[in-house]
């Protein structure tokens, strides 16, 4: 597999790392820049921008490395955390994670595009430790195909995602020790795939931030999203009043000591329950 293809692998890791994955690779650019200090300013953004296309790639050529996740979930006045550490490999998104949310301790596996959790004693269906879904079957029934999860970007098709206007240099930052540079991207949702549906749910842009270090490689990566609720978007179909209810999610992946080794190997099959008819069950009542 070459290089393009590795960088897009990273997204299996969330929904946000996918939505992440078809900006940051093989964009196209536009703008005309006039006169000599806007010849300046724009040659500096497009630098920044091409930092920003081509890490993955970057970051892929470091083969695997260990990632850190942070998910803060809002909602109502409330919120929630979920941690988590592991191990990626950046060439085929198999990935290893200890998963923390609320006090309990989740254990989670992808391989082959397929996600493995191990639930808490006694909170797993089916009587079994494990539960598995079809990533490539869940992306399929939204309409983007096996390509959303294991290789979601294509160039020609993410060329107009993200423009020398989408992205600003913001400063530089140490991250675990780590000097980086911080550049906040404004996505239009509008050309991800499945788009429009997308663009009902978190609205026309999706801000991101990600972190590079000195080789261009992906450090941290931060995605804000507000997302309408299904229940939200049908009252406002039907023509109701109410006021829609949005559920804010930040999500942050860091990525250090690249090179380290990753383990991940499917649970027995005896142990596992399979939910992912389930979870299409429940994408078709989204629809």
């Amino acid at each position: 597999m070459g290089r393009a293809g590795n960088g897009r692998r990273v997204c299996a890791l969330s929904v946000a790392g996918v939505l992440a994955g078809t900006v940051l690779v093989g964009c196209g650019d536009d703008g005309d820049a006039r006169g000599s200090s806007a010849k300046t300013s724009a040659g500096a953004q497009e630098q920044g921008t091409q930092a920003v296309r081509s890490a993955y790639d970057r970051t892929a050529e470091e083969d695997t490395a260990k990632v850190k996740l942070k998910v803060r979930t809002s909602a109502q006045g409330t919120s929630q955390t979920a941690d988590g550490q592991g191990a990626v490999d950046l060439d085929d998104g198999d990935s290893v994670m200890t998963l923390s949310v609320q006090g309990r301790q989740i254990e989670q596996r992808v391989i082959d595009q397929v996600l493995y959790q191990k639930m808490p004693k006694g909170q797993a269906p089916g009587g079994k430790p494990w539960i598995k879904i079809d990533l490539g079957k869940v992306a399929a029934q939204q309409g983007a195909g096996d390509q959303s999860m294991s290789d979601p970007a294509q160039s020609a098709a993410y060329a107009k995602a993200i423009t020398d206007k989408d992205v600003t240099k913001k400063g530089t930052a140490t991250i675990d020790g780590v000097k980086t540079t911080h550049y906040r991207v404004s996505v239009d949702v509008a050309e991800l795939p499945n788009g429009d549906t997308l663009r009902k749910q978190v609205g026309p842009t999706l801000p991101m931030d990600v972190w590079l270090d000195d080789e261009g490689r992906m450090r941290r990566q931060q995605i804000d999203m507000t997302v309408k609720t299904q229940e939200a978007t049908q009252r406002s179909s039907s023509g109701a009043s109410s006021a829609p209810e949005k559920v804010t999610v930040r999500t942050v992946m860091d990525f250090t000591d690249f090179g380290t080794e990753v383990e991940a190997d499917e649970p027995p099959a005896g142990q596992v329950t399979d939910m992912t008819g389930k979870a299409l069950e429940q994408g078709k009542q989204q629809s």
